[in-house]
């Protein structure tokens, strides 16, 4: 017995010494505090984030059993500060787990994801802190607070409602099991299906690579030398693959194949994502009805700027109406064309729209994205999209070049505000990888707050990208969707980045779901300006700006495709709200409920085996659940918000100022719907999105 005491001493040292040595448990003294990832290893996630749970675990005890009355300060204050340690391991742990997720840090995911999840569980369910939240909720005086304090009072609160603290110690455990459930099953569907998206591959011979043009020729060139495959031409599912070749490849027969290849993901074998879907769904609705609500869109909607499920079908509907009639005219004309063109009839299938439509808008305005690429350089649009912020807030961007990377890739900028004042740290991530999920995105490595010693600690932002990689030949050379994409995502970068806010629960992004995304859509009005695109647009050899000619042909078409963008936006609002509206669980065919979720804005044919659910992170494993029609909804206020800079001129310092001021600086503050009104002066309308699309004359 001594021996084993002995024993287990030394291992107890072995650990603890350990931990001390591990940088992600203590402040990183670093210059602004950048993440020191030189001195990190998949290896330190573990053992960090269990001494930090427990180190939380202990100041939520402490605010829990302060014997002093509960107040707004030791109690909802506390419990915001809480968790500091926590806070820094997952922050870089999270953002890393999406951009560079080898096996290893899977594990560690997988095994940590239900410790999370009941850690985060055993807070809102503690009923000695529960009382302390609920008593001051019920003697809060709100004159003697501002409105960030209030607000942080009004979203705690919540949280611990819509997390079961109000339940009976039966329900309590139920949420707790359902809780920890939806957390696996979040998980595995995530991780399916990026092991599924790199799984998929078509390799070509250079018999198979008609209508391509020569960027997308060198990119598979190049992806098939990576794979040790030289002389051969590979053509993956992500985006800077898959697109080119679907828009330009004239083998109907290929584009049917990669077609039925990217949208059968996770619908089979080992990564199949069928059964998971169905299993999230219904979680997802035992958590929402055990907590007194009929279906999880009503539960979530609770809490969003759309407040329930009518007013949501109400606008998917409306945009439905306007939109469809235009959307079905166009497809016909297309029809046509494409009949025209090969000389006999046909008819357009999904795996046909973006060749036909890029070859009808090319005839029609004499235009192509190719005309463009050459234009966009990776490095001269990165100067160009700082500029547009620098042009309207007065930011500047400085890189840092002895900041620590995750990856050889990464670069990372210093922002400084008009006055040189420090604002934060921005990393880029711009190129596809095995590790890396699709898609792009924003996050934080660390949220703005002001700390108890009235610090403003700024944040740490990244933007991750899955952009066209430089080749032999040639730099990374963009197309006008992926610098469209770089626009919004850095329109998200900016909400982060001009937070001035108290508490970093309510900073930055940490908005309605259904709002966040109108400051980045509110970034692509300038996408079709020409000064902008006049103050960075020049060929990567030459130095020439974009041709008047070519410049004016683009802007002319800003209006081809938008009614079926839209209505293929609907599309995915439709399928979310459907999984999310059920009222009792599902478990049938997963092809036909989603065929049936989109028949107001059915377009083509259902192709056999093919669906979106499977693959649909942004709902099944992402924050969008009965959440994805934000996208709309927000698209409907950023119009509305840019025609008041078209009013002022789109570069007026004054009302971009305002705009920061009132929205981008304020975070979760105030109420999202508060803030619009104050910036526009009314409630938003629908009249300036339509008039955008071309759908209504101005």
């Amino acid at each position: 017995m001594k021996k084993l005491f002995l024993t287990s001493i030394s291992l107890s040292i072995s650990a603890v010494m350990a931990i001390n040595a591990n940088v992600l448990l203590s402040d990183f003294r670093t210059t602004h505090g950048v993440v020191p990832f030189d001195k990190i290893t998949v290896q330190d996630f573990e053992p960090a984030i269990m001494a930090a749970i427990k180190e939380h675990e202990h100041e939520v005890e402490k605010i829990a059993s302060n014997p002093q009355q509960p107040s707004f300060l030791n109690t909802i204050v506390a419990l915001e500060r809480s968790g500091e340690s926590l806070e820094r391991v997952l922050g870089v742990f999270y953002p890393l787990l999406s951009a560079c997720a080898d096996d290893s840090l899977m594990a560690v995911s997988n095994k940590l994801a239900p410790i999370l999840s009941e850690h985060s569980n055993s807070i809102t369910l503690n009923q000695q802190l529960w009382q302390r939240v609920k008593f001051v909720n019920e003697h809060f005086n709100a004159a003697d607070y501002d409105d960030e304090d209030r607000m942080l009072l009004e979203e705690t609160y919540k949280s611990f409602v819509r997390s079961g603290a109000a339940l009976s110690a039966d329900d309590r455990d139920r949420y707790r099991e359902l809780s920890r459930q939806l957390t696996e099953l979040s998980l595995k569907f995530e991780q399916n299906e990026l092991k599924e998206n790199s799984r998929y591959q078509l390799w070509l011979t250079a018999h198979d690579l008609d209508g391509l043009p020569e960027s997308a020729v060198e990119a598979a060139r190049m992806a098939a030398k990576e794979n040790n495959r030289d002389g051969e031409y590979l053509i993956t599912l992500h985006a800077p693959s898959y697109r080119p070749f679907m828009k330009y490849s004239s083998r109907r027969d290929l584009r049917e194949k990669l077609y039925r290849m990217y949208n059968a993901q996770c619908t089979s074998g080992e990564f199949s994502n069928v059964q998971v879907l169905k299993d999230i769904a219904n979680t997802r609705l035992a958590i929402a009805q055990l907590l007194g609500y009929k279906s999880f869109a009503d539960f979530n909607l609770d809490d969003m700027m759309a407040q329930n499920t009518k007013n949501v079908y109400d606008m998917l509907h409306q945009l439905r109406q306007a939109y469809l009639p235009v959307q079905q005219a166009d497809l016909k004309r297309l029809q046509q064309f494409a009949s025209e063109i090969e000389g006999k009839p046909v008819t357009i299938m999904p795996w046909d729209y973006s060749y036909y439509s890029n070859k009808e808008r090319e005839r029609k305005y004499n235009f192509n994205d190719e005309q463009l690429r050459p234009y966009f350089e990776l490095s001269a649009v990165t100067e160009g999209v700082f500029g547009l912020a620098e042009k309207l807030y007065g930011l500047k961007f400085s890189e840092n070049f002895d900041a620590q990377v995750y990856h050889p890739e990464v670069r990372v900028f210093n922002v400084y505000d008009s006055d040189d004042s420090f604002l934060g740290v921005l990393y880029t991530d711009f190129f596809p990888r095995a590790t890396k999920q699709s898609g792009a995105w924003m996050t934080n490595f660390r949220e703005q707050y002001i700390d108890e010693n009235g610090n403003d600690v700024r944040p740490l932002v990244t933007l991750t990208m899955n952009f066209t990689k430089p080749t032999d030949t040639k730099p990374s050379l963009l197309t006008f969707s992926e610098v469209e994409t770089f626009v919004h995502e850095f329109g998200h970068a900016l909400h982060s980045l001009l937070s001035r806010c108290k508490y970093s629960s309510l900073s930055g992004t940490n908005v309605d779901r259904d709002f966040v995304e109108m400051p980045s859509q509110f970034n692509e009005n300038y996408m079709y300006q020409r000064e902008f695109l006049d103050s960075f647009a020049r060929h990567y050899i030459t130095g020439e700006p974009i041709p008047q000619e070519l410049l004016d042909q683009l802007i002319r078409s800003a209006h081809y495709g938008a009614a079926y963008s839209c209505v293929r936006q609907l599309g995915f609002g439709f399928i979310d709200m459907a999984w999310h509206s059920i009222t009792k669980p599902y478990d049938g065919d997963v092809f036909r409920f989603e065929y049936d979720a989109l028949k107001p804005v059915q377009v083509f044919e259902p192709v056999d085996g093919c669906i979106m659910s499977p693959q649909f992170g942004h709902i099944f494993s992402g924050g969008y659940a009965a959440g994805y029609y934000g996208y709309k909804w927000a698209e409907v206020l950023d119009a509305d918000i840019f025609s008041k800079f078209r009013e002022d001129g789109i570069f007026n310092k004054d009302t971009a100022d305002s705009f920061r001021r009132i929205i981008l600086s304020r975070g979760g503050t105030r109420k999202a719907m508060d803030m619009f009104i104050h910036f526009r002066g009314r409630a938003p309308k629908i009249d300036a999105l339509m008039i955008r699309d071309g759908i209504k004359k101005p």
